[in-house]
């Protein structure tokens, strides 16, 4: 969960923003990232701006369900003071992942559904493939800019079955309240109504399967029977031979 706002006195904000849910706060919330200029040449209107685009952006994304009550289009500025502002938001995007923040990051899984040979070029992936065939359970994902990905419409075990207490229990919990994971209409299995990036394989298997699941040999590339781990051993080989030839 996120929240992008814009404000004069950043402290008090936050001051407001750590108050129960009660009491009008953000109850979620446990850090929080502050952008500004240099100098004071942000105005009121800049901040608006940019707030908008923020939001429109991790809205896109969607990596984390917002709690904006609203997303205000972007201002009207003029065309120098766009460039200036969209030239700060191509920064942000740059510094943010250097802290951890991902808000704004989108896969480019767009490229799933177009001829192998293409996608793979453009991604540096195959596309994987996860099956439980006795509950009719598929899975598809890719690996974009070095994040794993599960592909929307992807299906998964209907309940989690893997035991209380386990790392990847609270995650599945996650996953279903903010509405990644919804049952089909026959409760057979649950669905990914997005595209979900994941730590790691084993995470996403573990989701899929609604158990501890080793997703380095779960994963399959489609069409063949070589495992992610064999795939990215492979990449690693190449990339080797290749640093060897060039020296």
């Amino acid at each position: 969960m996120a929240y992008i706002g814009e404000g004069d006195d950043v402290s008090k904000r936050l001051y407001q923003h750590a108050r129960s849910e009660d009491q009008n706060g953000k109850d979620f919330w446990d850090r929080a990232i502050v952008l500004t200029s240099k100098d004071t040449n942000l105005t009121k209107a800049h901040a608006h701006y940019l707030e908008s685009r923020f939001i429109m952006l991790a809205l896109q994304a969607s990596r984390a369900r917002l709690t904006n009550g609203t997303t205000p289009p972007p201002i009207v500025l003029p065309e120098a003071d766009v460039s200036d502002m969209e030239y700060f938001i191509e920064q942000a995007k740059i510094v943010l992942p250097v802290l951890g923040v991902s808000l704004f990051r989108s896969p480019r899984t767009t490229l799933v559904g177009s001829n192998s040979e293409t996608a793979e070029s453009a991604t540096d992936s195959p596309l994987f493939e996860m099956a439980l065939k006795k509950s009719g359970i598929t899975a598809t994902a890719q690996e974009v800019d070095g994040e794993f990905t599960v592909i929307e419409g992807s299906s998964a075990r209907p309940k989690w079955t893997g035991g209380e207490g386990h790392s990847y229990t609270s995650l599945r919990a996650k996953l279903e309240q903010d509405g990644t994971l919804v049952p089909t209409p026959d409760g057979s299995a649950m669905r990914f109504t997005r595209n979900h990036v994941f730590a790691s394989p084993s995470a996403a298997a573990a989701i899929v399967a609604g158990r501890s699941a080793n997703g380095r040999t779960e994963w399959l590339i489609q069409g063949a029977r070589r495992t992610y781990g064999q795939w990215e051993t492979e990449g690693v080989e190449e990339a080797m031979k290749q640093e060897v030839t060039n020296e």
